[in-house]
């Protein structure tokens, strides 16, 4: 199986919607391009930040669709999986690879806290659904389950769970995935935006970064100049891109990422209820940290 692909910057891309609380397809069409014009690697459309959990089963399909038509092969497609059901995981395992994409990423079920085994057969089951390359989506945070250490060692005995996406935010974690599987071709890539260069540091192949769907040539600058040896450079990158993604905390997760992009010009509609956008102060704050890092000038927001 090629796993060649799966490294550098992945963003979680937002997903426009209109009035309706419908997926813009044209807005959708324009943040991808604007991700790959960035550099970015690859796109994960259904991720978090992309607000799966407020879409209709039809609109998540043509999210996957519209992803891979407008990517045109340009960069891989990445689709997230976030079923509760191991039943629903393996439906949409299949049809996401009926519609082109390249990899899938699953995440444990959100609201039920299954034990480790349950965890294991759960991804493994949705794994063997699928030709295709899976990324496991550690997020302790939303889901209020951990994918252990244990588990990991269990899970990557399955031919195509081939690496992973760590937003834990625990470093000691991250460095324990890394360790465990370094001598297995698994490939851990970083899931906290301002632990990109840590997790490369440590052996890490990458990110999937919220903060690329805003200043994806930054991110990027991250990750390249780590691959070129300029540690210097890339921890000078790592330390501008913080006050963005720290920044993220001014609203409900995750719409500070969507209201960024609206900002940036790329209209990609209001947060889905009962989300709602930052208060006007908060969004004030966001637009100085994009006039600081040069996205967006003082002229044209005022």
């Amino acid at each position: 199986m090629d796993t060649s692909f799966i490294h550098g910057v992945i963003p979680p891309i937002v997903t426009p919607v209109d009035e309706n609380e419908r997926l813009d397809e044209q807005g959708l069409r324009r943040i991808v391009d604007h991700v790959i014009k960035g550099g970015v690697h690859g796109i994960l459309a259904l991720g978090s930040n992309g607000e799966f959990f407020g879409l209709d089963p039809e609109d998540q399909e043509r999210v996957v669709g519209v992803t891979v038509e407008q990517s045109k092969g340009r960069v891989p497609v990445y689709a997230g999986i976030a079923s509760i059901t191991t039943r629903e995981g393996v439906k949409q395992a299949r049809k996401y690879e009926e519609l082109g994409a390249n990899s899938i990423t699953i995440l444990p079920p959100m609201f039920v806290t299954p034990n480790q085994d349950e965890l294991f057969h759960h991804f493994r089951r949705i794994a063997e659904a699928t030709s295709l390359p899976v990324l496991l989506y550690n997020n302790p945070d939303k889901v209020g389950n951990n994918i252990t250490p244990a588990l990991l060692d269990r899970l990557t005995e399955i031919p195509n769970i081939v690496g992973m996406k760590d937003s834990s935010g625990d470093q000691t974690l991250t460095a324990e995935y890394i360790r465990r599987t370094r001598d297995k071709g698994f490939k851990v890539m970083a899931g906290r935006d301002i632990m990109i260069l840590s997790t490369l540091v440590y052996g890490g192949v990458g990110c999937v970064a919220s903060t690329a769907n805003v200043v994806p040539e930054l991110v990027v600058e991250i990750y390249d100049k780590y691959m070129a040896g300029d540690i210097k450079g890339s921890l000078e990158a790592q330390y501008r891109l913080a006050p963005l993604r720290m920044a993220w905390n001014l609203g409900s997760f995750p719409v500070a990422t969507k209201d960024a992009v609206n900002l940036i010009g790329l209209e990609a509609g209001k947060p889905i209820l009962p989300n709602t956008s930052c208060s006007d102060a908060n969004l004030s704050t966001i637009r100085g940290i994009l006039e600081d890092l040069g996205v967006i000038k003082s002229s044209e927001v005022r």
